[in-house]
């Protein structure tokens, strides 16, 4: 028997499903738009990206530490199978997040939209890497052959131009996803990336149980 698209979508909605969003995210890699910047957010911007501190985890406790990388690796696990390098790329990501004043779980969801976890996605504009950063930033901000394919590069460049676009809307986070992303006003990007955040990368309401130490 002739296995169609159509029979296959019968036999198999789910997969169709996730291969949707997957091909969906793929589209939605878009790509910052060169603006001049003053003197002083230049050097602002400059000092942010060349900071060379060692990402660590920023939480009250090692327990609550274990228990965000826990959740998150969980949900990460059939993308990068890779524990090691897993648990290396979420410490990364919330440290370079918290840094900037972002959400992590923010900025997991819209490393899903605009690169699907691909370390080496490069889309038609040219934007590069898991945050979808565009080259002009290195000449604008950075340092002569930076690697915007590196993991630690790519998300201090990301989260410090997520974080200047936050500041340029005044926290209005739609338009600044909306700059991020190239289509500033409208609502396809922004809605998307909330979605991934809110759906895929919440954590659970905080209780007392959650963070209590065992005692035995």
């Amino acid at each position: 028997m002739r296995l169609t698209r159509r029979s296959l979508l019968t036999k198999f909605p789910a997969y169709f499903c996730v291969a949707g969003l997957l091909f969906a995210s793929a589209a939605q890699a878009g790509g910052q738009i060169y603006t001049p910047l003053s003197a002083s957010v230049r050097a602002l911007l400059q000092h942010s990206v060349s900071d060379q501190t060692e990402p660590k985890l920023a939480f009250a406790s090692q327990y609550e530490a274990d228990f965000w990388l826990n959740q998150m690796s969980r949900r990460l696990q059939k993308t990068i199978p890779d524990e090691e390098y897993r648990l290396h790329f979420l410490k990364t990501v919330h440290y370079e997040a918290t840094r900037a004043g972002l959400d992590p779980q923010l900025v997991l969801g819209l490393i899903e939209v605009e690169s699907g976890f691909n370390k080496y996605a490069i889309s038609r504009s040219g934007a590069r890497g898991y945050m979808q950063v565009m080259p002009f930033w290195v000449k604008e901000i950075g340092t002569k052959g930076q690697d915007l394919f590196h993991l630690r590069v790519n998300l201090r460049y990301g989260c410090t131009i997520l974080r200047h676009y936050l500041d340029i809307e005044k926290g209005n986070l739609y338009r600044a996803l909306g700059r991020y992303n190239g289509t500033l006003g409208q609502p396809g990007y922004p809605n998307l990336v909330r979605a991934a955040w809110h759906n895929h990368w919440a954590m659970p309401p905080r209780t007392v149980s959650n963070f209590q130490i065992p005692t035995s």
